[in-house]
């Protein structure tokens, strides 16, 4: 029987964090892929998580955000510890450098999102795992804050801590503390231990005989991380009742259309989307506690008349393994015979967001909005939001795939998604 990948690191860890325990602290296995990827590939930065918010001109304090920016930062080991490589192994050293909140200039002929978009691709690998950034129009009526995060330091329940303790923080403009309680510290320690376990645990013979009967027959098109990208975006009606169940399938068979609209491959290709939580009991701790699972996209046409309820059910077994480490999933697929790097050639994420309390500063809600152009980490990237309706955007490596297929794709995609939803009402 094989050495678990979590084992393996737990021993690491024990062995570099002797001499200093209070000093260094764990790493869920997302984390430490974040970290190993972007020491190979510094130039990509896909692994930055940024939100967009419009506010009505003169709206936001420079020094009163700075100040809010802190003293959330100050209260969570992940934002202001750093991550860092000990002997070789990644860890969270309890204090990094501090949260960053700053006007960013717009160029004579520029725009706000233009500035934005030129300061996140110029993200330092070893900054600060928070800041917020905003510029105004020179010639509009409203300013952009862009909120980002090291996406070791978030996930989806981590952004919906932030934004409810940032709007508070900046309401009550109260000095930042020193640092983190000791139990802030001891929680997000118990929170990462549990972590481990629970990977450790789901990384056994029958995870790996699933992912290896599910994967096998993987070839992926020679995906990984993307620099230029085009964005395409559609508004659809909310899905409710019955069909609210369907979303996310409908939304695997309908990123994997368009996936093969674009790679023109006749295998299955890889299709990453992010899942998870909190293990039961773990205390409320920010970081990435996420894992990335694998679906098979199987070529199925734009006319979204495949078998919606058998992808469901594949995809409810898949679920059952959902806390099998991706780096296992991987050795599952290639000890099956799949001659497949690892890398992903599509990625798709459904973000809820009657989960996220709106950013409100200076008694103003920010109106979300979204930028083109930043990193991906895979060639493709769907993501949606539900909310008063179902936002979807595709973007997609403009260096890779001419326009004109991403069109075709994105038409694939919305006819196959609103089939299943009309189909599911």
């Amino acid at each position: 029987m094989h050495a678990s990948i979590t084992a393996a690191y737990l021993a690491r860890y024990r062995k570099a964090a002797a001499d200093s325990p209070a000093e260094l602290l764990p790493l869920t296995g997302a984390q430490r892929r974040f970290l190993i990827t972007r020491r190979l590939a510094p130039q990509t930065r896909s692994d930055v998580v940024p939100l967009f918010f419009a506010y009505p001109r003169g709206t936001l304090d420079e020094r009163r955000l700075a100040r809010a920016a802190a003293a959330v930062a100050a209260r969570h080991p992940a934002l202001c510890g750093g991550f860092a490589a000990v002997r070789g192994t990644p860890v969270l050293r309890t204090g990094g450098p501090s949260a960053e909140a700053a006007r960013i200039a717009v160029a004579p002929g520029g725009t706000a999102r233009e500035a934005l978009r030129a300061a996140l691709l110029d993200w330092p690998v070893d900054g600060p795992a928070l800041r917020l950034l905003f510029a105004r129009e020179p010639d509009g009526d409203e300013e952009l804050l862009a909120l980002a995060l090291d996406h070791a330091a978030c996930d989806e329940q981590s952004l919906g801590v932030l934004t409810a303790e940032l709007s508070q923080a900046y309401e009550a403009d109260e000095p930042p503390a020193a640092g983190p309680a000791p139990q802030a510290l001891a929680d997000y320690r118990q929170a990462v231990e549990l972590q481990l376990t629970a990977e450790d645990a789901a990384g056994g013979p029958a995870a790996q005989a699933h992912w290896g009967r599910r994967l096998g027959g993987l070839t992926g098109a020679g995906g990984g991380a993307a620099t230029a990208t085009g964005m395409l975006t559609e508004r659809l009606p909310a899905a409710e009742g019955a069909a609210r169940s369907a979303v996310f399938p409908a939304l695997l068979d309908a990123v994997g259309a368009a996936a093969h609209r674009l790679y023109r491959e006749a295998g299955p290709l890889a299709l990453g989307y992010p899942w998870g939580g909190r293990p039961p009991g773990a205390p409320a701790a920010l970081g990435c506690f996420l894992n990335t699972l694998v679906h098979p996209a199987d070529p199925a046409g734009p006319a979204g008349t495949g078998d919606l309820d058998a992808l469901a059910d594949a995809w409810w077994d898949d679920l059952d393994h959902a806390g099998t480490p991706f780096d296992e999933v991987v050795r599952a697929a290639r000890t099956a015979g799949a001659p497949w790097s690892g890398a992903l050639d599509a990625m798709l994420t459904l973000e809820d967001l009657h989960r996220r309390p709106p950013l409100v500063l200076g008694g103003t809600p920010g109106r979300e909005t979204h930028l083109a152009g930043r990193p991906l980490a895979a060639p493709l990237a769907v993501s949606a939001s539900h909310g008063d309706n179902l936002l979807v955007r595709l973007a997609w490596d403009s260096d890779r795939f001419p326009e004109a297929d991403a069109l075709a794709a994105f038409d694939d995609l919305l006819a196959v998604l609103r089939h299943h939803l009309h189909a599911h009402v």
